[in-house]
């Protein structure tokens, strides 16, 4: 049996401490690379292209990594304590020092977008650190549209550290710190929320009660972070030439407006199923005017199956094999070497999210793991992000980042992995119920719930160019996203107005509608997990190869790997 450590990841792969040696090092390295970068950027205009990439790149991809791996640090330590002093010091010296060769690296892809193809083709040619990166050239040269000039991007990574950056942890550390009595005890927002799949109504309702509580305590600080990153990204669309924000977040997603207009299309014209489903879920619980919002996680059926952490490992890994053993031996690591922070406490974010640990050839998984079937979906999904990072990390450190939409791919196909074999391999009548309602409930999350969120983020970033939102205002465009979304599905006098306090994706400069990704990995999973069902054995190394080029092609030719027209 494999002991979970005491349920908290281990990092020591990157550093054991911001006073570590190597923390230091790194950096004091980091503060070496950005000066000459500086200097490489000044000597572009007397050498060769093939010099200058040979200079340049290696000192790029340092920058990647030393950059990453001490933010990510300083991330997995501050999401799990919002009160960790040393965390939040030591991200703010990183934010900086990661930004101060803005100026130098713009130069340098402003220099990269001046070479012709061919003679980029010619200065590539024979060598293999160059011609990996023929893609993301590509994708500098359309960047360096986007540019500011002069000392912009020093200026702006300088203000974003103070501002934006800020911002988000404000959203962060508010959610995580507010608690609310309920039966007498003083709850979470993430154990509050986690009650949402109690099986007892009663319970259900007092929760979501005590939920709302805690909003109505944040909503105006957290209101304040929100109008304040999202006019930020706003104004930094205008200065780099953007027609919106939406368009900022297609153009780095890769992915074509016309591919989000049939995204959304299809889901437009299947949205009255998915309402036919809430309103016969709230048929089946008693309730006449659509679903309550408190009962959106209702549990369905019955199945006395709980899951300590063990036996979750042991669930996931078992499925996982019958797909891939490289799946499964990727889960097993995971736990075996405590790379998994598993259960909420005080301080500790909520919800779930994976990060590589760059330089590490690992990644790190937070999860709030309650016990419940859900949670174990939770884990698989993200596990799901894990196995992608490890398909990438032979990539070039420039070659590492892939976009928002294909994000969600594995993760997801996890999800329809770890069900399918759920509902094949039920204990009962009641438990198949259960499971198949859950996969029911969670489709519908994909559609309605991500598209109320993206129907909310356009809203706001309509009116933040000429007004202030107020927290009720901000309530009243999340009630009519929702009204659109869900329709008659739901019970409307119950919906929830404050989901834009408690969504962490709203709260960033750098990765604004982060929700349509979603929408459109959930449905490019579900096509891919047929094409699995068809093609057996054969399906692999093609979705290996998929995951594999997602940081260097488009959206719409990545799902082409696979045979998939996503347009």
């Amino acid at each position: 049996m494999i002991k979970m450590y005491d349920g908290r990841w281990n990092l020591d792969a990157l550093y054991t401490g911001f006073d570590s040696d190597k923390f230091k090092s790194d950096m004091a390295r980091l503060d070496e690379v950005n000066a000459l970068l500086g200097a490489e950027a000044k000597r572009l205009a007397g050498r060769s292209p093939r010099e200058n990439l040979m200079a340049t790149v290696p000192l790029l991809e340092e920058h990647k990594l030393l950059s990453c791996a001490l933010s990510d640090y300083c991330l997995f330590r501050q999401t799990t304590d919002s009160s960790d002093g040393a965390a939040a010091s030591a991200n703010g010296r990183v934010n900086m020092l990661s930004g101060a060769a803005a100026r130098a690296m713009s130069e340098i892809t402003r220099y990269i977008a001046s070479i012709s193809i061919e003679e980029l083709d010619e200065a590539m040619a024979g060598e293999p650190g160059l011609t990996q990166y023929r893609n993301y050239f590509r994708r500098e040269k359309q960047r360096t549209q986007h540019l500011l000039t002069g000392d912009g991007e020093d200026v702006a990574a300088k203000y974003d550290v103070s501002g934006g950056k800020t911002w988000e942890k404000l959203q962060a550390y508010e959610t995580s710190g507010v608690t609310e009595e309920l039966k007498g005890k003083s709850l979470s927002l993430t154990e509050l929320r986690n009650l949402a799949y109690d099986p007892d109504g009663s319970v259900r309702k007092a929760a979501y009660e005590a939920e709302l509580k805690c909003y109505d305590k944040i909503k105006g600080p957290v209101a304040f972070a929100l109008n304040s990153i999202k006019l930020q990204s706003i104004s930094e669309c205008e200065l780099r030439g953007f027609d919106s924000v939406l368009d900022k977040s297609l153009f780095m997603a890769d992915m074509k407006r016309d591919t989000l207009d049939a995204l959304w299309g299809a889901v437009e014209e299947y949205l009255p199923v998915f309402h036919s489903y809430y309103k016969a879920k709230g048929e089946a619980l008693g309730y006449k005017n659509g679903l309550p919002w408190h009962e959106i996680f209702a549990p369905m059926g019955s199945s006395n199956r709980t899951f300590n952490i063990e036996q979750a490992r042991e669930y996931i890994v078992n499925v996982f094999s019958t797909f891939d053993g490289e799946l499964a031996d990727t889960a097993s690591r995971a736990f075996a070497e405590d790379w998994i922070d598993v259960y909420p406490r005080k301080g500790k974010v909520g919800g779930a999210y994976c990060m590589p640990a760059f330089g590490t050839g690992e990644f790190r998984i937070l999860t709030n793991f309650g016990g419940l079937f859900g949670d174990v979906v939770t884990l698989a999904h993200e596990l799901g992000h894990g196995f992608h990072e490890m398909q990438i990390k032979n990539n070039g450190a420039l070659n590492r980042n892939y976009s928002m939409p294909v994000a969600e791919t594995a993760s997801n196909f996890n999800e329809n992995l770890l069900v399918s074999y759920a509902i094949d391999h039920a204990e009962s009548d009641d438990e198949k119920l259960m499971l198949i309602e859950n996969r029911l409930q969670n489709a519908a999350l994909v559609v309605c719930d991500i598209y109320s969120r993206f129907l909310f983020e356009k809203e706001v970033c309509e009116r933040r160019s000429d007004s202030f939102m107020l927290p009720d205002e901000l309530c009243d465009i999340m009630l009519a996203s929702q009204k659109r979304a869900y329709g008659d599905g739901l019970d409307q006098s119950t919906l929830n107005p404050y989901m834009w306090v408690c969504k962490v994706h709203y709260y960033s400069t750098d990765l604004a509608f982060y929700n349509y990704p979603y929408t459109f990995g959930g449905l490019l999973a579900r096509g891919l997990y047929e094409k699995y069902l068809k093609e057996g054995a054969d399906f692999l190394p093609k979705y290996k190869a998929m995951l594999r080029e997602t940081p260097m092609l488009s959206v719409e030719d990545s799902a082409g790997i696979c045979g998939i027209d996503v347009s």
